[in-house]
């Protein structure tokens, strides 16, 4: 098919010359946006779109020459494209990469403030108390702590609650985060 008759049956939608277009350029077009986007699978994929938007437009065309230009020059605009927006979520995802390290700093100072208050506060229990509730936060059961303090579980009882009502007055609303936290 001669260069003008193939641009013509290009402006009319004709099935043929789009096979033949295809035949034509297709590879060459992948090779050329392989240049770009150093990836097979995207730069057939933008050849392919671009063979779609050329299918789809209503553009006409003049010649042979300047359809061949239009073809390189929208496989390039849609690798530089394709390349930018690779840019703009490679940035994206550093930057949440970023925020959430901030975010665990942030967490992890905020939760070793609230362990040193505990401790604080904690030390200022009275001995008996204290002794209980530091087995509390060690995990320890109430019959486990009785037994090793040499206590009567309702003792160990009796110093939690003394504890917990001394942490709730000396730490305030630090208390009820602790406990919401499950640490206390």
């Amino acid at each position: 098919m001669q260069p003008e008759e193939f641009i013509e049956q290009i402006n009319r939608k004709q099935v043929t010359a789009f096979r033949e277009l295809f035949g034509a350029f297709y590879r060459y077009l992948v090779l050329f946006a392989i240049r770009y986007v150093k990836q097979q699978e995207e730069a057939e994929d933008i050849v392919q779109e671009v063979f779609m938007a050329v299918w789809e437009s209503d553009k006409k065309y003049n010649s042979y020459h300047g359809f061949r230009a239009f073809l390189y020059d929208s496989v390039k605009n849609r690798c530089l494209n394709y390349l930018k927006h690779q840019e703009v979520e490679r940035r994206h995802a550093e930057i949440l990469l970023q925020e959430q390290d901030e975010e665990d700093e942030d967490y992890r100072l905020m939760r070793e403030e609230m362990y040193r208050a505990l401790h604080r506060a904690v030390d200022e229990l009275p001995e008996r108390c204290r002794q209980v509730f530091e087995l509390h936060l060690q995990g320890k059961k109430n019959e486990e702590i009785a037994q090793m303090l040499e206590l009567s579980v309702e003792t160990v009882k009796t110093q939690k609650k003394k504890a917990m009502h001394f942490l709730r007055e000396w730490l305030g609303e630090l208390f009820y985060i602790l406990v919401a936290l499950n640490i206390i």
